[in-house]
């Protein structure tokens, strides 16, 4: 039987699809590698046309079915893009004094601090902080005595018009979705060491629409936001010198330095356009180091200014953007950090004859920590050589993502960057109203037992009795006489 794992990422302007296996020495080998444009529906990595979307969607699997000669029955999927942000959120709970920290009490926590609401916003992951016990700080407060509890979380928020979106997008598709990851997550994993994770270290992903950081300290995740800046803002910048996109993005390719020194800068250099224009080296310079100096000061002014001096692990640079020269002498100079690294390829061992994986220049790092994340085989059935592939009436899987997650899990079943699928939400949502009803019920029930009691308690008191006996004496005085 085939087993092989498949994720898609919904870059900037992109979306890309892989198929691997994992070996078991740890390596992973990748089968199958596609990629669509999906710059007339999707901006800075957030799905605004569906219809189209499910059709790259669509495209991308049958490319894969083709290569793999099998059926996908689901896929994992990378969630990111535009106006994700992390909220802290605190959630106490005081207890009656001497109580005995039970592992229900935190799930409690845990729950009420998933029911949170934000306008707009959806809870697409929740990672936990740390716990306070009375005046502790323990790792685990399960088993202690105390009298408060508190639960310290940082919510990571997305639109809920573009999760909507991202979830219809892949139903229109008739792709089921296995798991659905935040996808700096899975980044993260795969490329920041134990002890940058630990020391701690802000991870830059710079995109071409988007800039991703995501702080660590302590091996937890302190702070996330995607900034909507990115290399490809330096290709526009560079066009507004009077040329057109593509050859700004050539110049820029050929060309482009995120720091150069002044004594370098040759004022008598241009650069040529076409063939009757050229434009002066310094401006280019001059646009360039603008927009990479933005970038950064953004990217500054993210950190916590509580981890700000604790962050051991410094700046680790990754994604399409880390590639232009100098870009970690730029960091350098504007954040006065020396530790500074850039993170080309992913920690796993990967085997592959892709020359874009083969490249390892860090623009495919995403996605292949999104498919070290899978773990669940995707193969179907094998593929008829004389079936239509392309027919669209043929659906891409068999499954669906309601038929996966048949049963909603609970944030305590889930891993850190897991994101509950439109399917579990809504399950769960149907859950928590059964619960809610059920819960009513019994307090009705309850409520009318107590009444009853209440009542018989007064039938069977003293003043009860005396009192029927007057009211039965009354009656029979007044009954007529025969």
């Amino acid at each position: 039987m085939a087993e092989f794992i498949v994720a898609i990422e919904l870059g900037s302007s992109k979306i890309t699809g892989i198929a691997g296996k994992k070996n078991l020495d740890g390596s992973i080998s990748v089968n199958a590698v596609v990629k669509e444009d999906a710059s007339q529906c999707i901006r800075k990595g957030v799905v605004y046309n569906i219809d189209k979307t499910g059709q790259c969607l669509t495209s991308i699997i049958n490319k894969l079915k083709k290569q793999l000669k099998h059926e996908i029955t689901h896929v994992y999927v990378g969630v990111g893009g535009q106006s994700i942000r992390s909220v802290k959120n605190v959630i106490v709970k005081e207890l009656p004094n001497e109580t005995i920290i039970s592992s229900d009490m935190i799930n409690e926590l845990m729950d009420a601090n998933r029911d949170m609401t934000y306008p707009e916003q959806e809870i697409l992951d929740a990672a936990t902080q740390e716990y306070k016990v009375d005046n502790q700080d323990p790792i685990d407060p399960v088993g202690i005595k105390a009298s408060h509890l508190e639960g310290n979380f940082l919510n990571i928020l997305w639109r809920k018009s573009f999760y909507d979106n991202l979830n219809s997008c892949f139903e229109k598709a008739g792709i089921a979705i296995a798991e659905m990851y935040l996808a700096p997550l899975a980044l993260a994993d795969s490329i920041l060491t134990e002890n940058e994770k630990r020391g701690g270290c802000v991870l830059v992903d710079l995109g071409a629409e988007t800039t991703t950081v995501s702080v660590y300290y302590k091996n937890i995740l302190r702070h996330l936001a995607v900034l909507p800046l990115g290399s490809a803002n330096i290709t526009k910048d560079i066009a507004s010198l009077q040329m057109e996109e593509k050859d700004a993005e050539k110049l820029k390719l050929t060309h482009g330095s995120a720091y150069t020194e002044d004594n370098d800068i040759d004022n008598n250099l241009s650069y040529p356009v076409t063939a009757d224009y050229s434009v002066e080296s310094r401006k280019v310079i001059e646009v360039i180091e603008a927009r990479v100096e933005e970038i950064i000061e953004n990217v500054i002014y993210q950190i916590p200014s509580e981890f700000a001096d604790k962050l051991l692990g410094g700046f680790v640079l990754t994604g399409g953007g880390s590639n232009m020269k100098h870009m970690e002498r730029a960091f350098r100079n504007h954040s006065h950090v020396e530790k500074i690294r850039t993170a080309k390829f992913v920690t796993q061992t990967i085997n592959s004859t892709n020359a874009d994986i083969n490249a390892k220049n860090a623009m495919m790092c995403t996605i292949l920590g999104l498919l070290a994340k899978g773990d669940i085989n995707c193969a179907g059935a094998a593929i008829n050589p004389d079936q239509k592939l392309f027919d669209e009436t043929t659906k891409a899987t068999t499954a669906t993502t309601t038929d996966i997650h048949t049963t909603p899990r609970k944030p305590t079943e889930i891993g850190q960057g897991v994101v509950l699928t439109a399917a579990e939400k809504e399950k769960a949502e149907e859950e928590r109203k059964r619960r809610e009803e059920e819960e009513r019920k019994r307090r009705e029930e309850e409520e009318e037992r107590r009444k009853k009691e209440e009542e018989e308690k007064r039938r069977n008191s003293f003043w009860g009795k005396f009192t029927r006996k007057i009211k039965e004496f009354g009656g029979q005085m007044l009954e007529p006489e025969d």
